[in-house]
């Protein structure tokens, strides 16, 4: 049997007992990519993205490994949720204005001593100020910098919209913004070169493209690794102290933690191995989370119709924002119907296999999103369930 089919008869006899739809970890293949991880990071710890998570369980699983140290959030009611439930070193990676939040952390002593709240704008630290309430705790504060890549004297930009702040004296500008600013304490810095690891290199049938994108890669990393070090050395001179320079992601962990100026790595993905890390030459990881959908007909020779599936990634909208059929092989949608809110039909000789009750398993395009799907995560070794646990969901905890 080949891999696959091994993983597929594991899945299904773990699975026996219970009906689709459902969701499965495998705790051998997550275990085995965050090895993968710290080996890449080299020394340097890794702070766990819980965006790509989303199951307090598997943060918990994490982070009691060797290599791992800290989670990223990605809301501020995340945030605090988290602190209060015990992780005592909480960075939230996005600016955030929920002022009843913000009034929370400012009250209590706990919460503002394990999260670190990110700002890149003045503006940012009036909001903050005007939502304390009377709250008079002090404000551990990140700034981030701008990854992206700017060609033809900036007429071409390359990576995400996220910072304003781009240049060594606008990062020190906003840093001594912080240092004199009451109530605030800068303590890190943080850069996400998404443009980097998040996009993958090796594009399936795709050759030219895949060399344009090493190509600007990179060019990225080589302007990013001169421009980095130069922003850590301004915003120093202002606060000498600084706890931590944050940088990379799943598609970038050796090449971030190869940086001097770098002190952690961020990574999240990788743990779950979603499908859009399949086109990268510098990883390779195994799929972890996966989710079954079950056949619920038959319309004819060489098609299956399961229910539901309709699970599209965020991101610009196109093929690969979709779930992807990954066992039984073989298996395709239907050009005319992809996948389907309630019913997705499947095309291919093996469906003729499949009966009505049987499961068919995908790999959802990115990792933590699967999660707002499913109240629950079944934990697999071997081929048995040793555990299930909640999700966010399952929690009661939908953040966005």
């Amino acid at each position: 049997m080949t891999v696959r089919a091994t993983d597929r008869a594991r899945y299904d006899r773990a699975t026996a007992h219970l009906d689709a739809p459902l969701t499965v970890v495998d705790l051998e293949a997550f275990d085995a990519n965050a090895d993968d991880l710290v080996a890449r990071a080299a020394g340097k710890p890794i702070r766990v993205a819980s965006k790509s998570v989303r199951c307090r369980a598997l943060l918990e699983r994490v982070l009691a490994r060797p290599g791992f140290a800290g989670i990223m959030s990605f809301t501020m009611a995340e945030s605090l949720w988290l602190a209060r439930a015990g992780f005592d070193d909480v960075l939230l990676a996005y600016p955030s204005a929920d002022r009843s939040a913000f009034a929370e952390l400012a009250a209590d002593p706990k919460l503002a001593a394990s999260v670190t709240v990110m700002v890149d704008d003045p503006a940012q630290l009036e909001l903050i100020d005007a939502s304390r309430a009377g709250g008079t705790e002090e404000i551990r504060v990140a700034l981030e910098l701008d990854t992206s890549l700017r060609l033809l004297g900036g007429r071409v930009r390359v990576g995400a919209l996220r910072s304003p702040l781009r240049s060594p004296a606008q990062l020190a500008d906003l840093a001594r913004s912080v240092a004199r600013r009451p109530g605030f304490r800068l303590v890190g810095l943080m850069a996400y070169e998404g443009h980097i690891a998040g996009v993958g290199d090796a594009v399936s049938g795709r050759p030219l493209r895949s060399r344009a994108i090493r190509l600007m890669q990179a060019t990225a990393r080589r302007e990013l690794v001169v421009r980095r070090a130069e922003v850590v050395r301004a915003v120093r001179a202002v606060v000498p102290d600084l706890e931590f320079v944050n940088g990379g992601g799943t598609g970038s962990v050796q090449h971030t933690a190869a940086e001097s100026a770098v002190t952690e790595i961020a990574a999240g993905s990788g743990l779950y191995v979603p499908r859009l890390f399949d086109n990268y030459t510098s990883f390779r990881g195994r799929p972890a989370a996966l989710f079954a959908q079950p056949v619920v007909r038959r319309p004819g020779v060489g098609v299956v119709t399961v229910l539901g599936g309709g699970y599209p990634a965020s991101g610009a909208a196109g093929p690969d924002r979709l779930p992807v059929p990954y066992l039984p092989q073989g298996l395709r949608y239907d050009p005319q119907e992809g996948p389907g809110e309630v019913q997705t039909p499947l095309l291919g000789s093996a469906a003729d296999d499949l009966l009505i009750g049987d499961k068919v398993w995908f790999r959802h395009a990115k990792a933590g999103e699967l999660c707002e799907r499913f109240d629950a995560l079944h934990l697999i070794e071997g081929d048995r369930i040793t555990a299930t646990v909640p999700t966010y969901r399952g929690e009661g905890r939908t953040f966005l």
